[in-house]
């Protein structure tokens, strides 16, 4: 029997998942991927699966942190992102940061030997042609103009939208290792096997202070009145942070909490800037939660005040684009259809998930739930108390609203799954302190999470 084959309209992390997924189930799949043929704002190659922010698929510790219960599910589940981040990982303590010319190689590389995927480069301007009957529509938050105009056309809604600010890229050899120093916060070794796996560059009060000044003075990058959206909280520029507080960036990503200065053990940091290898080589290393919007004739200039930056060279500085979503609570069902055509599928960060495990994730069931359907079978969605289960919750009606107005992308995080009760006490009758119950309870809910998934997986028609 001949099966028609399921349409994916974009080669990003969710797009490439999805793919995935529907091909290993059996099913034929077209990948339709607009670049080279047109480019976007933030996109650097035509590779599927590019990361264009950070390289870091943040913490990978299932029984202590959400993404990291996110990290187990998906490689439970066969993830292609989760098979070639771990084969291109690079040192960065607690989390998962990968090579990211290496790691989108080997996704396009795995792609395109697969017999049931074809890779359509070309551009899908306006909706899919009729005869399409399963697509999915895993355009990101750079989706293009016309299709995204087709889409608003058929929701009646108005899209939401947020700029995504991109950090800047540092050359290793630039930065002074006099001044700063090799070591992960409190020491944690991560799954690449180094405890050291920052670059740290310590500020003291005084030059805290003035750098504050000219992020708050320094000329930024400014939009027209009808781009006047929020931010996302988990990705807001580092001038937007100061504007919101001298001390909101003492409290953020230049935290000096669990880091010992080895230039000078006894005094302690006022802030610390922390730089994360980017590349296989090392040779590349990107500032932690320095997305800004700063104008790049300034920018330089102002990171270079940074103790050990003083003569840092910037591959790549750090810039501004715009993202889109759809309002998902109130246009897609619990299958990831758009309500007002159910042919269509939507997957990735254009459903309202923040962060590239997120969009994957949602990529990854939106492949099965299309695969399952084009079988002519019906795969219900994972329990709530999955992480998976957790982020179609949110993204399909788990907004207090219904999405009427204030639904908002989100990363994974224990509070979107069903709490869990933890002993008070330990075994030996030693009452638990509150940090130690919230660690207990957090390996309880990765626990019941991969039990609860492992049941569903035996359910899935495609597994």
């Amino acid at each position: 029997m001949t099966i028609s084959p399921v349409h994916v309209i974009g080669g990003g992390l969710a797009g490439s998942e999805a793919s995935w997924q529907i091909a290993q189930a059996g099913v034929p799949v077209v990948l339709h991927e607009m670049r080279p043929v047109r480019g976007t704002d933030a996109h650097q190659t035509e590779a599927l699966a590019e990361l264009v922010c950070s390289n870091s698929f943040r913490a990978d510790d299932w029984t202590g942190n959400a993404v990291g219960l996110l990290h187990a599910e998906m490689r439970a589940m066969g993830s292609i992102i989760m098979a070639c981040g771990d084969a291109h990982q690079v040192p960065a303590g607690g989390a998962l940061a990968v090579d990211r010319d290496g790691f989108s190689a080997a996704v396009t590389a795995r792609l395109e030997a697969h017999p049931l995927i074809t890779i359509a480069r070309e551009e899908i301007a306006g909706l899919p042609p009729e005869s399409w009957d399963n697509v999915i529509v895993a355009t990101g938050p750079l989706t293009s103009p016309a299709l995204a105009q087709a889409i608003q056309g058929l929701t009646g809604e108005d899209q939401l939208s947020f700029f995504d600010a991109i950090a800047p890229i540092v050359s290793l050899d630039s930065i002074d290792m006099d001044i700063a120093w090799r070591q992960s916060r409190y020491d944690k070794v991560g799954p690449g096997g180094d405890a050291a796996a920052y670059i740290n560059c310590p500020m003291d009060k005084a030059q805290y202070e003035a750098f504050i000044d000219a992020l708050l003075t320094g000329p930024k990058t400014e939009f027209k009145d009808w781009e006047n959206v929020p931010y996302f909280d988990g990705c807001l520029p580092i001038e937007v942070m100061a504007e919101r507080g001298r001390e909101t960036l003492r409290h953020g990503p230049m935290k000096p909490v669990g880091l010992t200065n080895e230039h000078n053990p006894q005094e302690k940091a006022w802030a610390v800037v922390q730089l994360r290898q980017d590349n296989a080589l090392g040779t590349l290393w990107n500032m932690v939660g320095f997305q800004t919007k700063l104008k790049h004739g300034v920018q330089a200039d102002i990171f270079r005040t940074i103790p050990g930056l003083e003569k840092a060279v910037f591959p790549r500085l750090g810039g501004l684009h715009r993202n889109t979503f759809i309002n998902s609570p109130r246009v897609l069902d619990g299958q990831l259809r758009l309500r007002a055509a159910p042919r269509l599928r939507f997957a990735g960060q254009v459903t309202g998930v923040e962060g590239y495990v997120e969009s994957a994730a949602v990529g990854l069931l939106a492949g099965r739930f299309a695969a399952a359907e084009r079988l002519g079978r019906t795969l219900e969605a994972p329990p709530a108390t999955t992480a998976h289960g957790a982020l179609i919750g949110h993204i399909t009606g788990g907004h207090l609203d219904g999405g009427k107005g204030s639904f908002q992308p989100m990363n994974i995080n224990y509070g979107l799954m069903p709490s869990v009760e933890v002993d008070k006490r330990a075994e030996d009758g030693r009452r638990l302190g509150s940090k130690e119950k919230g660690r207990n309870k957090k390996r309880l809910v990765g626990e019941r999470a991969l039990a609860d998934l492992a049941s569903w997986l035996g359910s899935d028609p495609a597994a």
